[in-house]
């Protein structure tokens, strides 16, 4: 009797060491787990030497720098996750945790009134974007992105479009029944429709291959994209119309952004606040760089429109604003048009 009480007080004393154990462990575990860096998996479709690959290398070294290594920033460019279809579902379902997409992507979203940031010749100049990215007309936009679970930081510039293809681009029409890529946009879709072109939707990533196969004749991009993505080889002739700017969101998954450590957060805030600083500095000049490379290899033959030409464009794609009022709003479009008037500019 003695024996078995003996046996059944260790049986009883090993149980509550081996929990008191188990729960040391536990606790030396997520300890360890708490020293763990975060991770932000950072994802974008373009080149590293773009302005928006090297704002995602600048944030990185930011972020990581002010949070003492508590967090790390995995950049991944040229598409090498997610193309430009899969990239904001990935971040909605929480496998990747921030892309920088271009602002088009927000319309097939639901969120059509990014599209407003498509319309050609919507913006006279670097100054009225400005006046418009980061004023209300900015922050309301990036506000309605939460409803889809997606918090909006920031606004990355890569600057003004030009027109490519394999046949001169002298005046508007030279455009008619040519298969012109776009980004999914309907106003992208308009846009060409309204210069006699026929729009095609096509991946970021295939782009080249398309224009060198002669799936599509021509494109809109910044000379940046043009230039990182080599399309300059496989297309004759470009115009500088700068009809459509490209812009891009800094978006992160809200759940998780919201989850961060406050002090955590704040330092990702400024370094994102700087990193933006940055881009948006850089970005003239990466397409200056790129424009005067793509000369020099002469490859391109690059056109500038005279002021009569540049006006020829202008009124060739302006009823595009008209046509697009119900889908991205009568108002905002209105709204646009009265900051550039501040600025002396009249549509």
């Amino acid at each position: 009797m003695r024996t078995k009480t003996f046996l059944a007080k260790t049986f009883l004393a090993k149980t509550v060491l081996g929990c008191l154990l188990a729960a040391c462990l536990g606790t030396g575990a997520a300890l360890a787990d708490d020293q763990a860096p975060i991770i932000i998996k950072f994802s974008h479709v373009v080149a590293a030497d773009t302005p928006k690959g090297k704002g995602a290398e600048m944030f990185k070294k930011l972020a990581e720098e002010r949070t003492h290594g508590r967090v790390k920033v995995e950049v991944y460019p040229n598409s090498q996750l997610y193309k430009d279809k899969e990239e904001i579902e990935a971040l909605q379902l929480g496998a990747v945790q921030m892309l920088a997409p271009s602002l088009a992507k927000f319309g097939p979203l639901g969120v059509r009134e990014f599209e407003v940031f498509d319309l050609p010749y919507i913006f006279p100049n670097t100054q009225v974007l400005r006046a418009v990215t980061d004023g209300p007309i900015g922050a309301s936009l990036l506000k309605k992105l939460e409803s889809k679970g997606i918090l909006g930081l920031a606004y990355w510039d890569n600057g003004f479009k030009i027109m490519s293809a394999n046949r001169p681009l002298i005046k508007p029409e030279d455009l008619h029944g040519l298969k012109m890529r776009i980004q999914s946009s309907k106003v992208l879709d308009a846009e060409m429709r309204q210069l006699g072109a026929l729009p095609q939707v096509m991946a970021f990533s295939e782009v080249y291959q398309g224009l060198q196969t002669g799936v599509v004749d021509g494109t809109e991009n910044p000379p940046s994209n043009m230039y990182t993505q080599r399309m300059h080889e496989v297309q004759k002739y470009a115009t500088l119309t700068n009809h459509g700017y490209l812009g891009y969101a800094v978006i992160v998954n809200k759940q998780f952004w919201d989850g961060l450590p406050a002090d955590i957060r704040a330092e990702l805030e400024s370094a994102m606040k700087d990193a933006t600083v940055y881009t948006n500095q850089i970005a003239q000049k990466e397409n200056d760089d790129a424009l005067a490379a793509m000369k020099a290899s002469g490859k391109t033959q690059f056109h500038q429109p005279t002021p009569a030409e540049m006006e020829a464009w202008r009124q060739a794609m302006l009823p595009v604003h008209k046509q697009m009022e119900n889908r991205v709003g009568k108002d905002l479009i209105q709204s646009i048009y009265k900051v550039a008037e501040k600025y002396g500019f009249k549509y």
